[in-house]
């Protein structure tokens, strides 16, 4: 029987993790890339003997990871992932050693980060944030001792969204209104979709503490004060599973699965970028048949999946005349997350230096008004706050001896602005570094710098051709959640679907690899391939003629 083909667009985490689950379903897959290399926003750069992950360096439920590579052809898991029973222990914690299972030590390492951040508050305290119950407790009480009782509660709330949300509800494809409409209720009584921030404020009188276990949604893109208070559940996704790290830097998780897909039989090709996806009209049907490159080259395909920004898909990539549904409106009309700035540096080290981590969040003087001047009013604030990115804490093979490679993450408005980024940006990234520098966060550093180089919107906008230049996609709020938020099987096209973080679930890696594998099961129901679907049990895979 001849095996049916498919393309994916895109090589980022979302788009390998749905093409491997493609290739074990049986289809001839093949990933084309428009850059030189894999991963998307986690491309990789190297210069003067540094290497910087560009993008996420968070990883998180190091199962979803050890499944991916766990797959083989023709045996698709495609049920509930098997939580371990013991998920709810707040003193199950990962202390040290390798954090990865078997199958994917065998194509890269994975090791547990301690503490999973450090945020430093602008009057220079800080708090280490990770799993520990009774460290956790005992710097609450140092800081705003006021707030003991108040974290009780919030750890027992944060429990009840993430049992409901994450592990009953986190695979749910919402693709009609009443899939998402018989939830509700649940999620009402739980508050879960209430605004985070408002959230927190009914547990914390401190603003540290408010800003504590609030702060994690801007990893993924969203504004605390308004993403739904179901993300109070990255809290205890976090708790349950800890924060993890891939030795070689994130582009060694990627270039892992890229070795596990071909293993399996799959291909990519890079300097690839697509044109347009290829629609005809089949029995009254728009159906996508494959895909065109810049290059004039047709490649030809049963299916087709988007792992390209969700606006771009549609605005760029298949023509309006086919689009009753994402029309040009409607698809400009969703709210675009913030973007970010990114300084990559390599610095020397130098005896006495402040114990940094490696994961720092350096918060500044504003909170609440400074995320209204990034997501809504749009302008580039005076003061910011930033994330620091310190890998080399971990694994010093990814700079020179002698010295650190790090990156440092400031929130920015999209280019919905009307900021001049080639006039801006280098002005701004000579502040931050001053900031770093003059407060002592790592003194000198402006001596001891030997690279340094930066990305702005307009890198996401025209490299990464994300619209608006936006960082996470659609912005995680309420209105764009669940049923609202872009499906990912196609209402327009029939045989063309769309994976990553601009889809369902939403962003971070954990999501992007749930939005793959809720891809795969759409595309199993739709090409009636025969797999565990609902027992969550592997199989024999059958593809259909």
């Amino acid at each position: 029987m001849e095996r049916k083909s498919a393309i994916v667009i895109g090589s980022g985490i979302g788009g390998i993790a749905c093409a491997m689950r493609l290739q074990s379903l049986g289809f001839s897959t093949r990933i084309v890339e428009a850059l030189d290399a894999p991963g998307g926003r986690a491309y990789v750069r190297k210069a003067d003997g540094f290497t910087f992950d560009m993008g996420p360096t968070v990883l998180t439920v190091p199962h979803f990871i050890e499944e991916l590579f766990s797959l083989e052809v023709d045996q698709a898991n495609l049920g509930q992932p098997d939580f371990p029973a013991e998920i709810l222990d707040e003193n199950r914690r990962i202390l040290s050693g390798n954090s990865g299972g078997p199958n994917t030590s065998r194509y890269v390492d994975i090791v547990p980060i301690l503490p999973f951040y450090r945020i430093y508050f602008d009057d220079g305290t800080f708090f280490d944030y990770d799993a520990d119950p009774v460290r956790m407790r005992e710097q609450i009480a140092r800081l705003a001792p006021e707030d003991l009782e108040g974290y009780e509660k919030f750890h027992e709330a944060a429990r009840a969204i993430f049992k409901r949300g994450f592990l009953e509800l986190g695979y749910t494809y919402f693709g009609s209104l009443g899939s998402m409409l018989s939830v509700v209720p649940d999620l009402l009584k739980l508050g879960a979709v209430r605004p985070l921030f408002s959230f927190t404020r009914r547990y914390f009188k401190s603003d540290k503490m408010r800003q504590v276990f609030s702060f994690e949604p801007l990893l993924v893109g969203g504004n605390p004060l308004k993403v739904p208070a179901i993300y109070a559940m990255i809290h205890f996704v976090e708790k349950t599973w800890g924060i993890h790290f891939a030795m070689g830097g994130t582009g060694a998780l990627v270039n892992g699965l890229i070795r596990k897909f071909e293993d399996m039989g799959g291909s990519i090709r890079f300097n690839a970028g697509v044109a347009s996806i290829d629609v005809v009209k089949q029995s009254g049907k728009r159906v996508a048949t494959g895909v065109t490159l810049q290059s004039g080259e047709k490649l030809a395909a049963d299916l087709v999946v988007s792992n390209a920004d969700y606006a771009t898909t549609y605005l760029k990539l298949v023509d309006k005349a086919h689009r009753k549904i994402n029309r040009d409106a409607l698809v400009k009309f969703r709210k675009q997350s913030m973007s970010v700035l990114v300084i990559y540096f390599g610095y020397k080290k130098q005896a006495g230096d402040p114990d940094l981590q490696h994961h720092n969040i350096i918060l500044g003087p504003r909170y609440e008004e400074l995320l209204t001047d990034i997501f809504d009013r749009k302008i580039l604030s005076p003061d910011f706050s930033q994330y620091l990115h310190i890998p080399t804490i971990t694994d010093p093979s990814l700079a020179p001896e002698g010295h650190h490679a790090a990156y440092t993450l400031v929130p920015v408005p999209n280019n919905q602005s009307d900021i001049d980024w080639e006039k801006t940006g280098p002005v701004f990234v000579d502040k931050v570094l001053r900031f770093i520098d003059e407060r002592g966060y790592i003194p000198g550093l402006k001596e001891r710098l030997v690279h340094q180089s930066f990305v702005t919107p307009d890198y996401f906008e025209q490299i990464l051709a994300s619209h608006a230049g936006n960082g996470f996609g659609v912005e995680p709020v309420l209105t764009q959640t669940a049923f609202m938020r872009p499906h990912n099987r196609s209402e327009d096209v029939s045989n063309l679907y769309l994976v990553g973080q601009g889809t369902q679930p939403g962003g971070g890696t954990p999501s992007v690899m749930m939005s793959a594998k809720m891809t795969a099961r759409e595309i199993a129901k739709d090409f009636a391939i025969t797999t565990a679907i609902t027992e969550g049990l592997p199989t024999k895979i059958a593809t259909a003629a």
